[in-house]
């Protein structure tokens, strides 16, 4: 095969060896620049990249701690009254209408609010939270007017671990 090779290239003439050459050393250092344009691209990529990669280490280091901090805490106790009473109580604090409340269970209620304000509705969750009772399914939607959502939501009493 080399033999072949050589041949072939002894026969070609002296300028056309030189235009081969030359071609050769062309094409091959576009190829060079093109593989270096390409790893410094990647590794331009690949840098911001480690970037965002810590920074979401970071977040879930601290996601972890809260979340060891929350389990080392103790839990308060539940309130022995009905959740009912407990949901129609908080409701009442914070002057929401409750178009709908129906206990599934003892420990669940289901409640439907027509309109009511978004942020009254955040406090008034997190109201029902401090009381040991989490949001366990929400479907919440936007009303014509601005800032007013209709809300059917499941509320259950909070497990002790």
């Amino acid at each position: 095969m080399k033999a072949r090779l050589r041949q072939l290239w002894a026969a070609r003439a002296p300028r056309e060896r030189i235009v081969i050459a030359a071609l050769a050393a062309i094409v091959g250092g576009a190829l060079y620049l093109s593989l270096l344009h390409s790893a410094d691209r990647n590794r331009t990529q690949l840098i911001a990249s480690v970037a965002t990669t810590r920074a979401k280490a970071a977040l879930f280091e601290q996601h972890a701690a809260e979340f060891e901090r929350l389990r080392a805490a103790p839990v308060p106790a539940a309130s022995n009254t009905d959740l009912r009473t407990v949901v129609q109580s908080r409701a009442d604090a914070a002057r929401l209408v409750l178009t709908r409340v129906d206990g599934r269970d003892a420990g669940q209620v289901q409640v439907t609010l027509g309109a009511v304000a978004f942020a009254d509705w955040l406090a008034w969750t997190a109201a029902l939270q401090a009381q040991q009772v989490r949001l366990e399914s929400a479907r919440i939607e936007a009303l014509a007017a601005p800032g007013l959502v209709s809300v059917s939501a499941t509320f259950a009493r909070s497990r002790a671990e």
